[in-house]
Parts: C-alpha cells; sequence; structure tokens
C-alpha cells in the first residue's frame, strides 16, 4: 500500500473517531435530558399524591411522603414547623382529630419543576385551588381557598420525597357550596387562638388579599434569566396593615 494510501485511510478513521466521540458525546447529553424528564414526572406524581392525600388528610401517608431527614419543614400561614417533630406534630393532630366530615381538596395546576444540576434536589412551584370544610363542634367552617406551594424535594435511595413546603394562602373566601346544610354552616370565621396552632416559629405578617404580597419565585424569568421583581414590590408593603393574630 502507497504512502498515499495510507495517509488516506489514516485521515479516514480520524475522522471515525471524531464521529464516534461526537455520538458519545450526544447521547451523555440525551442521557441526561432523559433523566431530568423521569426526575420531573416523579416529582410531578409525588405533588399529586400529595393532593389527593391531602383531601382526607390521611396523615401517615402524607409523612410518608417526606424525607427521614431532620431538616424538613413545614411553613403555613402561621409559621414554621421544623424537622420531624414538627412534621409529626402538625400531620399527627390531623390524623389523631379525624372527622368523617373533613374535606381538604386541592386542586393542583400550572406546576413548575426545577431540577439542580447534581439529580438530587429539585423545586416547585404550584397553584392551589380547592374546598375546605372543616368541623368545630358540632357546626362545619367551609372554604373557598386559593394558595400557592413552593416546594422543595430531595432524591434519596433514589426516590423522590418531599423536603419542605412553603405554602402562600393568597385568600380564602367563605363557602356557600351546600355540602353543609345551612343550619350546622359555620358563617363566621374562627377567632385567633381558637385553631391552637403549635409551629416553631410563629408569623407576624398576613400575606393575604389585600396586603399585594407576591409569594417569592424560585427559578428566574425564562427568557431573560433575571430575577424577577417580587422582592422590590414586597418592600414596599406596610405590614402594620397585615397582621395574624394566631398565637398559643
Amino acid at each position: 500500500m502507497s504512502t498515499e494510501a495510507l495517509e488516506d485511510r489514516l485521515k479516514a478513521l480520524e475522522k471515525q473517531v471524531k464521529t464516534v466521540d461526537k455520538l458519545k458525546s450526544r447521547v451523555k447529553t440525551l442521557e441526561k435530558e432523559v433523566r431530568v424528564l423521569k426526575d420531573i414526572e416523579a416529582i410531578n406524581r409525588l405533588q399529586r399524591a400529595y393532593g389527593y392525600y391531602v383531601e382526607h388528610m390521611m396523615g401517615q401517608e402524607i409523612i410518608d411522603l417526606f424525607s427521614s431527614s431532620d431538616d424538613v419543614y413545614l411553613e403555613w400561614l402561621e409559621g414554621r414547623y421544623n424537622g420531624q417533630a414538627g412534621l409529626h406534630r402538625y400531620f399527627d393532630k390531623m390524623r389523631d382529630t379525624f372527622s368523617h366530615e373533613l374535606l381538604h381538596q386541592v386542586i393542583q395546576v400550572s406546576g413548575i419543576v426545577t431540577v439542580a444540576p447534581d439529580g438530587l434536589k429539585a423545586k416547585g412551584r404550584w397553584y392551589a385551588f380547592g374546598g375546605l370544610a372543616l368541623p368545630m363542634g358540632d357546626k362545619v367552617r367551609e372554604i373557598w381557598p386559593s394558595s400557592i406551594y413552593e416546594m422543595e424535594y430531595v432524591k434519596e435511595d433514589g426516590i423522590w420525597k418531599v423536603l419542605g413546603i412553603r405554602w402562600n394562602l393568597n385568600y380564602w373566601l367563605p363557602g356557600r357550596t351546600g355540602l353543609v346544610a345551612e343550619e350546622r354552616r359555620l358563617a363566621e370565621p374562627p377567632k385567633p387562638g381558637a385553631m391552637k396552632f403549635t409551629p416553631d416559629v410563629f408569623y407576624d405578617n398576613d400575606p393575604r388579599y389585600p396586603s399585594g404580597y407576591i409569594f417569592p419565585f424560585h427559578f428566574p424569568h425564562p427568557v431573560t434569566g433575571k430575577k424577577t421583581s417580587e422582592d422590590t414590590r414586597n418592600a414596599t408593603i406596610d405590614w402594620t396593615k397585615h397582621r395574624l393574630a394566631w398565637r398559643k
């Protein structure tokens, strides 16, 4: 074989090697993209399951959706519950005070899930709208709540779990749904302190309408990549006009 033929053969082999390297790189990219899509689908399923369990406040099933880490947390309107103790204190209470008349339907829509580059943590944001029938003595309080979840997730042993929930109640409206007979319907909202909340940290500010509060986004603007302006807007709120009064 001539020298020219050998050189041509060498060039052809080099071209093939480059092609193989490109294909390997492309396969790795596609594998990563598929993994992210599978992670998002698993998180979607996890979040939807949470909503179905909350409907009837199935305390143990809800707790089992969470990480076993003591970094778990709940941030509700009244305050923050920390660690496994706080998680159990909140959801065990719901289980122990179970009533067939309790209904807490949460329809979760418009979910946006962001998976961290390491594939081990993620965040999500969801609208939640539904109907709440809350037994209070021999009466039942009906409410239409509209809220937003900002979720934090963690992957443990290959399974996505909830690490924390930050919940912002946009507003709630007195129900006139007909779910409960008129004579049993509790029209007035519960008085401060009547709910006997036990968070580790109580919150003072009431973010509900008409405060104008914008629940901070966990993700930047999807087109510009810039941080959105909610912090600037929230800084203009006069919180002295929007206070909570729930305490032990």
